[in-house]
């Protein structure tokens, strides 16, 4: 059987692990691994309780300092690349991503897409329990990253995405160059622009009701000069 595994990165997520590692198990077929970066809530230790719950499936990397989602999914990347999982996926830890879409998402890995981007946009605004300010952001956001870049991807700032290992080897991980939210942008750029077959899948995006989001609209602000970026260096083929 071919290997899947999630990789959620985390910074004080304590009120959400226990009930997102839960409801990821109820599909046999995902290991998950736990980024943690340091939190000072303890999301780390409850972890490590969880793994006597579920050994061989739940595994915890703990980096030293908070770097940014970039960074803690690139570790998570290279750790699954290592242990030779076929597909991964990326997910946030406070269920905003039900896990119940893993296995559908996964379908389309193995019926032959390189990605699947679980999308808010593909069908209408599928976003629940956010602020209209928020959701005009960030869908404004959307259109502003496929205006400048031509990517044809509706939804170009999601965060619960699934890559054939084959994908993640030929990126070049290590000339990934965004860590905020950028790193979602740049990541399926690359992915469009290496020629590999994406997919979208609708998905039902719900704001968290534990905890402290880390997003916010100077995020998002911050990293619209980015977009630009990549679209300079690919019209000199700088992709990798």
């Amino acid at each position: 059987m071919n290997k899947a595994l999630v990789v959620i990165p985390t910074y004080n997520e304590a009120e959400n692990i226990q009930k997102v590692v839960s409801t990821t198990f109820k599909n046999d077929f995902f290991d998950l691994l736990v980024v943690d970066d340091s939190s000072p809530d303890g999301t780390a230790d409850l972890v490590m309780e969880l793994m006597k719950t579920y050994p061989h499936r739940l595994f915890l990397e703990q980096r030293a300092q908070k770097e940014g989602l970039g960074k803690a999914y690139i570790h998570g990347f290279k750790w699954a690349l290592e242990k030779k999982y076929d597909y991964i996926f990326e997910m946030d830890a406070d269920l905003s991503h039900h896990p119940k879409e893993l296995i559908p998402m996964l379908a389309h890995l193995k019926s032959g897409f390189d990605m699947v981007i679980g999308s808010r946009y593909v069908k209408g605004i599928n976003v629940v329990n956010w602020p209209l300010s928020r959701i005009l952001l960030s869908f404004s956001a959307s259109l502003y990253v496929r205006w400048i870049t031509a990517m044809p991807i509706k939804d170009p700032t999601a965060g619960f995405i699934g890559y054939k290992r084959e994908v993640l080897e030929q990126l070049n991980l290590e000339k990934i160059r965004f860590v905020g939210y950028a790193f979602q942008i740049e990541m399926k750029f690359k992915v469009w622009k290496s020629g590999f077959k994406y997919i979208e899948h609708p998905i039902i995006f719900t704001n968290r009701t534990l905890g402290v989001s880390k997003m916010n609209g100077k995020i998002i602000w911050e990293a619209l000069p980015a977009v630009l970026i990549l679209r300079i260096n690919s019209f000199f083929n700088k992709i990798g």
